[in-house]
């Protein structure tokens, strides 16, 4: 079994960088063109070819060697849609330095995407926090890890078109919009699938759809743990690893989506507290960007010496010297970015604040709160956290949850405790009261995390097989807003033999 994740902290080996440099130096401005699909012009024939290839888990019983199926066999499909979503970055809500809290990227480095942090000579890693303040009324469907599982998304998209809320790859409601969590590609085979369907859908509604920043969103994790090689044996040297690794530097690492002045925190890891949103969030533009720049969290635990304190008494001098201000030079340089990273506790009489090798931040319930309320700005608040990330391929607490759960799981139940850690199902749900209905109850700083899509290890290593997504709607207070959790079986996976 792979480990659960790493951040591994080497530079990134010269063979990579030269195949970088290689795909990113073919991309010149005069191809970018707008993206016309002539092999998939509708869903509908998007589906039809994804619906074909065989499943994720049944091709982790074969050969590493084993040639892959793709549903886009010419690279050139999506080098387009690639090249057209950079013009829709440069062209959209980003173009305008109204829009930007502290000031607009360089044109000549941010939205110069001939250039790279990861290349040399290098242009500075800009990671960056989004404000997406919506009308109350709204619908957000939210969706967590797909790790290459294009199956589960073709479910999902089919699903939303039943139900009149997407028209293909358009969003046909009005005010609907959908954030996706992070972590597309790696530990799957059809990562290029599932980013090729992400465009279409941003193509499609460019200031409707939202892609987080994940940590394997990274140039270093993409040639650890797969996709670097599933596009190799797909398209050999016709594969441009530059364009991918450059689009990843146009999704936030924070999404802050909002009514009014309440806001949930979407992201893919957990807090940063070295990046306060209060100026973002009382921007007047519905939708608002800043970079993160300096990372002050050291100067957060001066001015908040609580969240030191919420942590054990004898590993509180090793965690200040890891939560120090410094300007981030890459994801995980020179500290990992606890957006894309960090996780939370399961239950609520864990600590507030704690460190896991190879994961990364652990916060608990009251440094999680500690966070939360600094967050605020002069009239907006922070109200909880949305995200995903923290998975396993091994039954554990975590994953007992999310799968009793539904695919949902809220953090620190008022009935569950470490002494029920490996409750079953029947336990969780009844004595426990965790909630698995399709209706949950939104909760002043709480924190939920979304089951990574099934056709996965993860799927086969925790015996589910079926796939989950959020439907938040808000309302004119806090107090107003609705989360609707659906949950299906995805297709491929009915005939796989249980442990599949």
């Amino acid at each position: 079994m792979l480990p659960r994740r790493c951040h591994p902290r080497s530079v990134i080996g010269q063979a990579l960088l030269l195949v970088l440099v290689l795909g990113l130096a073919q991309s010149t401005l005069a191809e970018r063109v707008a993206y016309q699909s002539s092999a998939y012009p509708t869903f509908a024939d998007w589906k039809s070819a994804c619906v074909a290839l065989p499943a994720n888990r049944v091709l982790l019983r074969q050969a590493a060697t084993t040639k892959l199926e793709t549903a886009l066999p010419d690279f050139e499909e999506v080098a387009k849609a690639l090249l057209a979503a950079f013009e829709s970055f440069k062209t959209g809500s980003m173009e305008s330095a109204a829009n930007w809290v502290g000031g607009k990227p360089k044109v000549t480095e941010f939205f110069n995407t001939n250039r790279a942090y990861f290349l040399n000579p290098p242009i500075p890693f800009q990671p960056f926090a989004q404000k997406l303040q919506v009308p109350a009324g709204s619908e957000v469907i939210f969706h967590g890890d797909f790790h290459g599982d294009i199956h589960s998304f073709i479910a999902m998209l089919g699903s939303l078109n039943q139900a009149g809320t997407l028209d293909g790859f358009r969003l046909a409601k009005p005010n609907s919009y959908m954030v996706f969590l992070g972590d597309y590609t790696d530990r799957g085979n059809y990562g290029i699938e599932v980013l090729y369907t992400l465009l279409r859908l941003k193509l499609a509604n460019p200031e409707n759809v939202f892609m987080a920043r994940g940590n394997h969103e990274d140039v270093q994790m993409i040639s650890t743990y797969g996709f670097l090689a599933e596009c190799q044996k797909k398209y050999a040297t016709k594969f441009k690893p530059a364009l991918i690794g450059r689009l990843y530097d146009f999704f936030p690492v924070v999404i802050y989506v909002g009514s009014g002045t309440d806001f949930i925190q979407c992201n893919h890891g957990g807090m940063e507290p070295g990046y306060l949103p209060g100026a973002l969030l009382d921007a007047k533009p519905a939708v608002a960007y800043q970079l993160l720049g300096q990372v002050t969290g050291g100067t957060f635990l001066a001015k908040h010496p609580g969240l030191l304190q919420s942590a054990d008494p004898l590993r509180q001098s090793f965690l200040k010297s890891k939560i120090l201000d410094h300007t981030p030079l890459a994801p995980m340089s020179p500290l990992i970015n606890g957006f894309m990273w960090n996780d939370f506790t399961v239950f609520a009489s864990e600590l507030g604040l704690g460190y896991m090798d190879g994961r990364g931040f652990v916060y608990g319930k009251s440094g999680t709160r500690i966070v939360l309320d600094a967050s605020a700005g002069a009239k907006a608040r922070v109200r909880g956290v949305f995200r995903a990330h923290q998975h396993s391929s091994a039954v554990n607490p975590m994953m007992r949850r999310l799968v009793a759960g539904n695919g949902l799981f809220r953090h620190w139940h008022e009935h569950d405790s470490l002494a029920k850690a490996d409750a079953t199902a029947a336990v969780l749900r009844g004595k426990c009261k965790l909630e698995h209905s399709a209706a949950r109850p939104l909760k002043d700083g709480s924190v939920w995390t979304f089951n990574v899509a099934p056709d996965s290890y993860y799927g086969r290593g925790n015996s589910y097989k079926f796939d989950t997504y959020g439907v938040l709607t808000t309302g004119e207070a806090f107090a107003d807003w609705k989360l609707r959790v659906v949950h299906q079986i995805v297709p491929v996976l009915k005939p796989l033999p249980a442990g599949q």
